[in-house]
């Protein structure tokens, strides 16, 4: 038996190779608003963070407020390239299909990104199970531990018995604060050099590779 009740998944980087495609986009809209800003500079301050948490560095950045279409111009450049550009994260559709416990996407991104993405990708949303957003689920976002604990209350599992499987360091430190046993993957387009140190210094207790790599985690004993 599993020691795991419930398995908690992040979702870009983690079902959808989307973190390339996310912080390109970003890196463009926030140079086309006069904060010149590389894909490397945005995966490094925004990665797995909120829009709403983004704001204030971006605004203290370019000592102004934003444009008020900052937000829907980003959103509208990343679906308009999700039909193109957006693939699954290897092995993730198979291992959440092959689930016998419940399972969940909690992630900063809105629902509607995450549903486009798994329709775009084919992934039954059976297989997902619920959608849990930092966007409109809780008041605070990644790195604190409220999306993942909501997720929990709301699927009546032990955050001791709960999985997180999560690519970026808020996230490894949301899962970590809530109690719950973190896999720092890397299985991601985005990783570069150093990214496992950075999860493992953000507190996972696993860093893996690949989904071989964190069934391995689940069926291994305390």
């Amino acid at each position: 038996m599993s020691r795991f009740d419930l398995v908690i998944f992040d979702y870009d980087g983690v079902i959808a190779d989307s973190e390339l495609l996310n912080n390109q986009a970003m890196a463009e809209v926030l140079t086309g608003i006069g904060l010149p800003t590389s894909l490397e500079q945005s995966l490094a301050l925004y990665m797995g963070r909120r829009w709403l948490d983004c704001r204030p560095d971006i605004e203290a950045a370019l000592g102004r407020p934003c444009p008020e279409t900052t937000l829907d111009d980003w959103t509208r450049l990343c679906h308009s390239r999700a039909a193109t550009q957006l693939t699954a994260v290897r092995g993730a559709a198979d291992f959440m299909a092959s689930l016998s416990q419940p399972r969940c996407i909690a992630s900063s991104s809105p629902p509607d990104w995450i549903e486009l993405g798994l329709e775009t990708m084919g992934i039954a949303v059976a297989d997902a199970g619920p959608i849990y957003s930092g966007a409109v689920h809780v008041t605070r976002g990644k790195p604190h531990p409220d999306l993942f604990l909501h997720a929990a209350r709301e699927l009546g599992a032990d955050p001791a018995r709960t999985l997180v499987i999560e690519d970026s360091t808020p996230g490894v430190q949301a899962g970590v604060a809530a109690g719950m046993t973190v896999a720092g993957l890397l299985a991601g387009g985005h990783i570069r050099d150093g990214h496992a140190e950075r999860l493992a210094a953000a507190g996972a207790h696993h860093i893996v590779p690949d989904y071989a790599a964190i069934r391995a985690v689940m069926e291994r004993p305390h």
